[in-house]
């Protein structure tokens, strides 16, 4: 009983074998290749997208269409009139909350839409300061008596990279990483 045990064994692992995922490594279990016609344009694996691990829950996702919106029609604006590079602005008490919380902030700063094609979600909103003090409320102007901080928060991102040899050309793997 102990050989045809055996046997039974090395059978059913062979089975296994023949019936793993193509492109999957056989040396690297957890390393699963994907072709691009298995990808969606721009889009991770399903299995990386579930209800519990969503993407557009977070806010530097969900900012990016409605930064690329207004990139848009600043781009339309400046066409029309003479543009100047953006640099600490003048706190303007009068504005009052018909500005955005970013401009009316005594440290103001702005969202640059960072992209990376080898990188999921594709597209993050990151917020830089635009002063290196802070704005005075009595003055308006900037001061050095007060510094602007910028705050990090840390995000589960997936790396694409291609997958490890043997596997076939143009197949590529996802790995989580963590950014700032």
């Amino acid at each position: 009983m102990g050989w045809l045990g055996a046997l039974a064994l090395l059978s059913a692992l062979a089975l296994c074998r023949c019936l793993r995922r193509p492109g999957t490594h056989p040396h690297l279990p957890h390393v699963h290749c994907y072709s691009a016609g298995e990808l969606q344009d721009g889009e991770a694996p399903a299995h990386f997208v579930s209800r519990s691990l969503r993407w557009d829950h977070y806010v530097p996702v969900q900012l990016v269409p409605q930064l690329e919106r207004l990139q848009d029609e600043a781009r339309r604006r400046r066409r029309r009139r003479h543009h100047r590079e953006r640099a600490c602005p003048a706190l303007q008490l009068r504005a009052g909350l018909r500005s955005e919380p970013n401009e009316r902030s005594i440290s103001p700063w702005r969202y640059r839409i960072d992209e990376d094609e080898n990188r999921y979600p594709r597209k993050l909103a990151f917020a830089e300061c635009l002063c290196d003090g802070c704005v005075d409320v009595k003055t308006g102007r900037e001061t050095t008596s007060l510094n602007s901080v910028a705050i990090h928060q840390t995000m589960m991102v997936l790396r694409r990279k291609p997958c490890p040899r043997p596997s076939g050309p143009g197949l590529v793997t996802f790995e989580v990483d963590y950014i700032k």
